[in-house]
């Protein structure tokens, strides 16, 4: 899948897609991002805006309390 272009992804799909990449594919963030060359800003900016941010320790985007 091309995520070079998170923009144009849905935000929920993208969140389901970057986890299942994680889980399955990627040991962490810094290998999802080389690995599929996405542009973090726009990544955690997405992401933030849907109330979810990394979490180093489960190696997943979780929601947290605004």
């Amino acid at each position: 899948m091309d995520l070079s272009n998170v923009q144009a992804i849905d935000s929920s799909i993208l969140l389901g897609i970057v986890n299942e990449k994680l889980r399955l594919e990627c040991e962490s963030f810094e290998e999802f991002v080389s690995k599929y060359e996405v542009d973090v800003e726009n990544l955690v900016g997405k992401l933030d805006v849907l109330g979810y941010q990394y979490d180093p320790l489960t190696n997943q985007f979780k929601s947290y309390e605004r």
